[in-house]
């Protein structure tokens, strides 16, 4: 079976192209021991002016910002990451792609203590198509509540992208699969509504825009902000409360942001239909108009949209 990592001939990796095949790690690298790693998802789309990256810099901030928390240094500065990461799309000649430049904790030492170890970093791209199942943006997704709780901000800050908190939206995921469900909705450990494994959380009720604040350890995503300022400019109420366990079964309808699954419609929770069952009128009409602004087709009004540049082989020019 044809994998997507077959068009993938090049992975960035401390400021160098190295082959894909030859991006390797040591074993006893501190991140593989301890989490301690940060990464983004960025998408690289096909608009209609040509290939561009969808909101390249706000995820470098935000990577940066995540390094910050967990006292790394990150080697590179934001334009550097930037940069680095158009470069790359244009080494594997991928037209659209997914992004995923990760910064880690390398080997120095083998205890809990990270700071004798080197902070290092790589970008690598390769095509992904829907990350909940092909149709899921049409059609909506079966998601569950969690048995397992989002980890309290407090013990792991939220607002930081970090490998090691992702065990436990491994947990929830492996459950809500395992059930027979494409996504888990967690719950923060207060028991309101956090967010999915690895997707924000949007519900619609009476025609005003719902979602948790970031007090209810969510990640600021930058999908969830982008629909945020959407619905903003198009006059859509929006309100960011506390949302109840119970708000999930009794909406009118329920959607999921990220950069893997961007807007995909909840058609049930717990195996309750949702009210639209599907992709409500509100839920139609933000996929409108984030779609347009992807492919290009809208003015570029907020500066999301980072050109690539005509595709150059490695090692290709004078």
């Amino acid at each position: 079976m044809a994998s997507p990592f077959d068009s993938v001939r090049w992975i960035w990796v401390n400021g160098e192209m190295v082959p894909f095949a030859d991006a390797k790690v040591h074993l006893l690298t501190h991140a593989l021991h301890y989490g301690s790693a940060w990464f983004e998802g960025i998408r690289c789309y096909e608009t209609v002016s040509g290939s561009a990256v969808f909101r390249l810099r706000d995820h470098m901030v935000r990577l940066e910002t995540s390094c910050k928390l967990y006292r790394a240094d990150l080697p590179y500065t934001v334009d550097e990451l930037c940069r680095a990461t158009v470069e790359t799309i244009q080494a594997n000649e991928l037209p659209a792609c997914y992004i995923r430049p990760i910064i880690w904790r390398g080997f120095g030492s083998v205890g809990v203590n990270p700071l004798p170890c080197p902070v290092e970093a790589a970008i690598a791209v390769w095509p992904w198509g829907s990350y909940l199942g092909e149709g899921a943006a049409d059609a909506g997704v079966d998601v569950c509540v969690s048995s397992w709780r989002r980890t309290n901000s407090e013990s792991l800050p939220s607002i930081a992208k970090a490998a090691g908190g992702y065990l436990n939206c491994q947990l929830v995921k492996m459950e809500a699969l395992l059930a027979g469900f494409a996504e888990g909705i967690a719950l923060d450990s207060d028991g309101y509504v956090s967010e999915g494994s690895s997707e924000n959380l949007f519900l619609v009720q009476d025609g005003v825009l719902w979602t948790p604040p970031l007090c209810c350890s969510i990640l600021p995503g930058i999908t969830r902000d982008t629909v945020l300022k959407i619905a903003q400019e198009d006059g859509i109420p929006v309100r960011e409360e506390h949302i109840s366990r119970g708000a999930l079964y009794a909406c009118d309808e329920l959607f999921l942001t990220g950069t893997a699954a961007e807007i995909t419609p909840v058609r049930s929770v717990d195996r309750i239909p949702v009210r639209a069952h599907g992709p409500g009128p509100v839920t139609r009409q933000l996929q409108a108009r984030f779609n347009a602004v992807i492919r290009g087709e809208t003015l570029d009004r907020h500066g999301w949209l980072t050109p690539v540049p005509a595709l150059v082989p490695v090692g290709a020019g004078g």
